[in-house]
Parts: structure tokens; C-alpha cells; sequence
């Protein structure tokens, strides 16, 4: 359901006037991202060794529908898992062929699932989709995506962030933090968090 509020939420804001609504400002300290934990997504490669068997180790990506396909084992569901609780599932697949298998998985060039990616849209000099990481801030977001074009009308733009389930939306001062240096304006950034920053209408 996620996916189909933030793209419409974010619509509005990108075309809204520049006197359009104010929000309340981000909450500077996220709580919640201290019980964040990386989860597997389409993308990524992850290392799986499997102890005593190297004829069955290697290095395997999650294909787009979520799922990886290593040597005994097909079609292994794989996003939205930890690491260890995909070696976990493998081990159990390979006790058909192997004696008490131990499994270690080791995450290689991660990008996450799409609900826990912090998605960039509008005046940024480099919109796109990143992955998060653990203590991720406003400042590395920006960093990110090369700061703002000539057009952004940085104190204006907002975070869309779903709170026990609902969208909510919060102000930030991309203007203050970047251009003014105020260490103020920056804020945590959450899994799943959308930047929008509108375009200065004058």
C-alpha cells in the first residue's frame, strides 16, 4: 500500500506553489532507526559459504522477483530476510544432501529492499533511489545525490515518511543546512523515507 500513497503524496508536493501547506519540522533524532536491521533486496549479491562443502559456496544475486538460486538449492527466497536468517533456510535445504550443514551469508554490494531504500525526488542535482544505512542523516543524503540544482527551493522541501502505518510529512531546511551551514537543519533520516524538494517558483 506504500507504494502506491508516497508517489502520489509526492505529486502533490512537487506541484504545489511555493505558498502551498507548511509542515511540522522532522523530529531531529529518529528512535526508531536503532532498531533497524538490514534486510536482503533485489540487487544484491551475498556470499554464501557453506562449511567443509566449497563445491557448494560461492557468490550469488538476488534476481528481481526476490529470489536466488545457488548450487543444490533453487529458487530460495530471499529478500526481505537478514543474512542470517537466509543461511538459516539454505541450511535447511542442503540437510537433504549434506550432514549437518553450517551456513554463513556475507552481504556484497547491498542496496536493500525497495520499502527500507530513501528515495530523492525533485530539484536534487541527482534524484534517485539509496540505500540506507544504519545513523543515515539528512547531510548524507544530500551528499548523495550532489546537493541541489539551481532551481530548489531547499527550505521548502519535506520528508513523506509512514508512521505506525500512515503517511505523515515533516518540513526540513535544505537551504539553512547547506548553503548556511546550520547543523541544526539536519535531521535522522528512516528506512523507507522520501525527500521531496519543489522547484522555486521565483
Amino acid at each position: 500500500m506504500k507504494s502506491k500513497i508516497l508517489p502520489v503524496l509526492a505529486l502533490a508536493i512537487l506541484t504545489a506553489c511555493a505558498s502551498g501547506p507548511t509542515y511540522p519540522p522532522a523530529p531531529a533524532k529518529a528512535a526508531e532507526a536503532t532498531d533497524w536491521m538490514y534486510l536482503l533486496g533485489p540487487g544484491d549479491t551475498v556470499n554464501v559459504f557453506v562449511w567443509g562443502s566449497p563445491e557448494v559456496s560461492g557468490s550469488f544475486p538476488i534476481r528481481p522477483d526476490g529470489k536466488m538460486t545457488m548450487n543444490l538449492a533453487e529458487d530460495v527466497q530471499a529478500s526481505g530476510k537478514t543474512s542470517s536468517q537466509l543461511a538459516r533456510d539454505i541450511e535447511k535445504i542442503l540437510e537433504r544432501y549434506i550432514q549437518d550443514p553450517v551456513v554463513t551469508v556475507i552481504v556484497s554490494g547491498g542496496v536493500g529492499p525497495y520499502s527500507q531504500q530513501v528515495r530523492v525526488v525533485g530539484q536534487a542535482a541527482k534524484p534517485q533511489a539509496l540505500n540506507y544505512r544504519e545513523r543515515m542523516t539528512l547531510v548524507d543524503v544530500m551528499i548523495a545525490v550532489g546537493g541541489l540544482n539551481d532551481f530548489a527551493a531547499g527550505n521548502k522541501a519535506s520528508i513523506l515518511r509512514i508512521v505506525d502505518g500512515k503517511p505523515q510529512q515533516y518540513s526540513v531546511r535544505l537551504d539553512d543546512l547547506i548553503k548556511g551551514g546550520d547543523v541544526s537543519a539536519n535531521v535522522d533520516m528512516l528506512p523507507g523515507d522520501m525527500l521531496v524538494i519543489p522547484e522555486s517558483w521565483f
